[in-house]
């Protein structure tokens, strides 16, 4: 779904601040807290970077809303809302849990049908969650104004793969390996 014209308007796509858990730990839909003063360094470079009119959406993660209440105390013109398709991937029961304590049997099941099979038996398929995320970057893609999205590194790297037309994937390689630094603002590449 494109718009009419080809000027788009600018997408900014901004992860949330490092998350006080244990490494390796698996936290997706889990409510974490972020870091309070990694949070206000982040909204500090935030308000330095996005430019005016800018609308702002967000993940209804706590650690994601934090940082959009930062970043509207210090650029009072960046008021967003929040969007439940910017939520991080749902891994089921492994929420909570060390990656490494998941087992390889568990991580096989998932990555032979990586599209989808859901992970953690209940959790959301990466089709379902690219279905998700497909549909704000579309709803976007048809407005008049640039938008900063407040979000996870799940969410950022869907972007990625959806900036370049893929909305399927068939294996666990085909997912985007690229590292989403915890606070980091950037302008989305397709968007």
């Amino acid at each position: 779904m494109d718009r009419p014209d080809t000027a788009l308007p600018q997408l900014w796509l901004m992860r949330h601040a490092r998350v006080q858990v244990a490494p390796g730990l698996c936290y997706g839909a889990t409510e974490v807290d972020a870091d309070p003063v990694a949070t206000q360094e982040a909204a500090a470079q935030a308000a330095r970077l996005l430019p005016r009119d800018v609308a702002v959406r967000c993940s209804p993660a706590r650690r994601c809303q934090d940082l959009a209440r930062a970043l509207h105390a210090l650029r009072p013109d960046l008021v967003g809302h929040t969007d439940p398709r910017l939520a991080e991937m749902d891994f089921g029961a492994w929420e909570g849990r060390l990656w490494s304590d998941i087992g390889r049997e568990a991580m096989a099941t998932w990555t032979r049908d990586f599209g989808e099979t859901p992970p953690g038996l209940h959790g959301e398929s990466v089709h379902r969650f690219l279905d998700r995320i497909g549909a704000a970057w579309d709803e976007w893609r048809l407005g008049e104004r640039g938008e900063v999205w407040i979000t996870h590194a799940g969410v950022i790297r869907a972007v990625e793969l959806i900036a370049q037309g893929r909305r399927r994937i068939d294996a666990a390689n085909d997912w985007p390996a690229t590292p989403v630094a915890f606070g980091c603002c950037m302008p989305c590449a397709g968007g």
